[in-house]
């Protein structure tokens, strides 16, 4: 069988509803007229379609082939609070305001929906099930992919692996890079508000500044990795977002922070938040002000099954040249909610090169020019289908 012949049929399709669905996205869990959409493709093939939560669906292919086997298949659908730019996006630029699909979720989407047309097709090659994920919410905490195992639907299926993926500019279109063991950070926020004494700019020491008091907790936050942390353990604290004050010439009540820390491991994670906590009271006392810290745990970290991610490499390199099929040196601190699946089933993550140019440069993901090259679809789609069939590329790790 030839899976790349297979899909080259759905490929310009695949890139036509991806610009389709850039055109209209929703934001986490408001994905009404995505979902509508996809369920609306999907049973047009004649595929069985579940709703376990309000937006987000799963198809269920039933191969031609009595098994035991079920494989899934996951691919995230909402959308980001962006304003979008970019000339190479002009066509299918979105029409909602202050929201865009600059993360390639889009691109996700259309390509699963690809992958269900080319599945359908070719059921007599199928053992078993194939679950096809259309999951909410990838974007904001608690994450659809929580929220989807948490109903306990997916657990109805004894799925023997789930497999999804991600857009990449930092590879070239064409090539598939993932890695056993560690491949995503877990991402945790936090928010801290400071609370000092307003006055006048000009009379500072009648004023307890928390603006001054914010620069230390910056400052001091930038130590804790580098002070507080294992060396050999990778760990990152970033602020994000700073909001106080009204005027130059008017010294605020109350300022706050926003931020993220990322990490692989439960025991860094806890030694980050307890020195965050004991400078933050400390930096308190100092000042004579009110400092609250809250953080909330995000996702935990994307860990691929040994056994799944070495698939992964193995159908790609039955399916292209060794040059497009990278096993990534390090794991990267960007998070994904793919890896609450990966406490319930044994499953791979894996990164598609999607990297559009624009004025010669890439774009990085949720940058407002971020867009996705239509090469992406050639290599995301047959590998999807190879490892949704099997065989070839999981002979050589029994």
């Amino acid at each position: 069988m030839n899976i790349q012949q297979w899909c080259t049929p759905y490929l310009k399709q695949a890139n036509e509803e991806r610009e389709y669905l850039h055109r209209f996205p929703e934001l986490s869990y408001q994905e009404f007229e995505t979902t509508n959409y996809i369920e609306q493709q999907l049973t047009q093939l004649g595929l069985v379609v579940e709703r376990p939560l309000d937006t987000g669906c799963v198809a269920i292919i039933e191969g031609d082939i009595a098994s035991d086997r079920v494989v899934a298949l996951r691919a995230d659908i909402d959308a980001l609070p962006i304003q979008e730019e970019g000339e190479a996006k002009a066509d299918f630029f979105s029409t909602r305001p202050g929201i865009a699909h600059c993360c390639g979720h889009d691109a996700h989407t259309a390509n699963l929906l690809g992958v269900a047309r080319v599945l359908a097709k070719h059921t007599s090659h199928i053992s078993g099930k194939v679950l096809l994920i259309f999951q909410p919410g990838e974007e904001t905490l608690p994450g659809g992919g929580r929220l989807l195992c948490e109903t306990g639907w997916l657990q109805k299926y004894p799925i023997q692996q789930i497999f999804g993926l991600h857009t990449s500019p930092s590879h070239k279109v064409g090539t598939i890079a993932t890695r056993p063991g560690e491949l995503m950070a877990a991402p945790d926020e936090f928010h801290v508000t400071i609370h000092g004494v307003g006055g006048h700019a000009a009379r500072p020491h009648e004023a307890i500044d928390p603006v001054v008091i914010a620069a230390e907790c910056i400052s001091a936050f930038q130590t804790i990795v580098s002070r507080s942390v294992d060396p050999t353990e990778s760990a990152v604290v970033t602020i994000g977002r700073i909001e106080g004050g009204t005027a130059h010439n008017i010294i605020p009540e109350k300022l706050q922070l926003w931020g993220t820390i990322r990490s692989f491991s439960s025991a860094t994670a806890k030694r980050i938040e307890q020195r965050m906590h004991q400078l933050c009271a400390g930096i308190a006392q100092a000042h004579s002000a009110e400092i609250s810290l809250t953080i909330n745990k995000g996702y935990p970290a994307v860990i691929n099954d040994e056994r799944a991610a070495k698939q992964v490499l193995n159908h790609a390199q039955s399916l292209f040249t060794s040059d497009k099929v990278v096993e990534m040196e390090r794991p990267i601190m960007a998070g994904e909610d793919f890896s609450f699946y990966q406490q319930f089933f044994p499953g791979a993550f894996f990164f598609v090169g999607s990297g559009a140019q624009e004025s010669d440069s890439t774009y990085v993901w949720h940058h407002p020019k971020y867009n996705v090259d239509p090469g992406f679809f050639e290599t995301a789609m047959p590998l999807m289908v190879s490892l949704a069939i099997g065989g070839s590329g999981e002979a050589e790790i029994e």
